[in-house]
């Protein structure tokens, strides 16, 4: 979380017995404590407070941060060779504590490969220059299960290929931020991370307020208005299209549901007709505008996808192809999920954007290239 100024009326302690006995791990970048064990800056006003507390009442505080959570029933389905379990969802009592001007910087980095990567999967299902100019593989793209052939050359309806993307981040050794995976499927996480904060703001609603936190409502508001704003019809609904109650995250597609106020679709539930992607009710036929996809492209329409899909609805590609539905994401954008990729990025941002990336990836070799097989192999 991103955190402003702040000013609490209470003397400063030169030491913390909350860390007496913390222990930094040699060699990794400490987010709590410098190199000679005391609190950083956008840490030491937080570590005060919790050290005012005690140990009892911190204690209380978290097991009701904990109650909400199971009042809430939030789940996280997980599938191992015993089945399916349905599991209490963890939560770190302690957030992570980013300075406002280190965190400008890291949504600068991303607010820019969310830009490249709408620049780069708008070239791949259009005209395909990348590839033309030898700055991507023909053979990269070709080869992956994400590549979608049936919607090559489909504009979408909203204009943008990528309307929600969600990254993984990690601190290297030198403090640098490295983006470690890129998710552009069907992201997940945001329902998670809006009941985190509302559990640990129960438990710590005082501190917060001091610390000037950043809300996330705003966020889910702004795009909720961008999500009504995409319906070309008046009378064009907006829903989530989910795998059904046996997705792994099925919680959090309910959850995001309600708390925008749009419907919860299962492929079932939908139908094609006259072109239009309609929903079945009980007052009959009602056309869908805006479709939050949950599930991976492949599964959406049996007829022009996976043959083998029960969860999607035949037709739908053909209603995206004449513009009669918007998806978030479209229909093949998960091909940016490719780790491959993550090795030409700097070469592509240079050659569409003319800019280095402002947040590197991690290092990655496709090899597919002679040159980059033999360094893997011989590493």
């Amino acid at each position: 979380m991103a955190k402003g100024n702040h000013k609490r009326g209470r003397g400063k302690p030169q030491t913390h017995s909350l860390l007496e006995h913390y222990q930094p791990i040699d060699g990794v970048v400490d987010e709590m404590v410098d190199a000679s064990g005391n609190p950083r800056p956008a840490w030491k006003h937080f570590v005060e407070a919790l050290e005012e507390l005690g140990a009892e009442k911190l204690g209380q505080r978290f097991a009701r941060a904990d109650q909400y959570l199971r009042d809430a029933g939030v789940y996280y389905r997980v599938y191992d060779k015993a089945g399916a379990n349905e599991r209490e969802w963890p939560l770190a009592h302690v957030p992570v504590l980013i300075e406002e001007s280190e965190w400008a910087a890291i949504s600068a980095g991303l607010v820019q490969r969310a830009e490249l990567f709408e620049e780069t999967i708008a070239d791949i299902y259009g005209p395909n220059r990348l590839v033309e100019k030898g700055i991507l593989p023909a053979g990269l793209i070709a080869a992956s299960p994400e590549y979608l052939r049936p919607v090559v050359g489909t504009k979408p309806a909203g204009g943008h290929f990528l309307h929600f993307c969600a990254f993984e981040l990690g601190r290297g050794p030198d403090g640098q931020w490295w983006v470690l995976g890129d998710r552009t499927q069907a992201p997940s996480g945001a329902g998670f991370a809006l009941e985190n904060r509302v559990a640990t703001t129960r438990a710590l609603s005082d501190i917060y307020g001091e610390m000037h936190v950043h809300r996330l409502a705003g966020f889910f508001r702004r795009f909720r208005d961008a999500l009504i704003g995409m319906a070309k019809e008046t009378d064009g609904r907006v829903a989530i299209l989910t795998p059904g109650p046996l997705n792994e995250t099925y919680y959090e597609h309910a959850y995001i549901a309600r708390y925008l106020g749009i419907m919860l679709l299962e492929g079932e539930d939908l139908t094609v007709s006259g072109g239009r992607l309609m929903v079945r009710t009980v007052s009959g036929l009602m056309p869908i505008s805006v479709l939050w996809r949950r599930l991976d492209a492949a599964f959406a329409d049996p007829l022009e996808l996976r043959p083998d899909s029960q969860i999607g609805t035949p037709g739908l590609v053909e209603a995206i192809r004449q513009g009669a539905v918007a998806t978030v994401n479209a229909l093949g954008s998960g091909l940016m999920e490719t780790r491959a990729l993550l090795a030409f990025l700097p070469k592509i941002s240079r050659a569409l954007r003319g800019e280095e990336l402002l947040l590197p990836s991690v290092a990655t070799w496709w090899c597919g290239q002679a040159t980059e097989r033999a360094h893997v192999l011989a590493n």
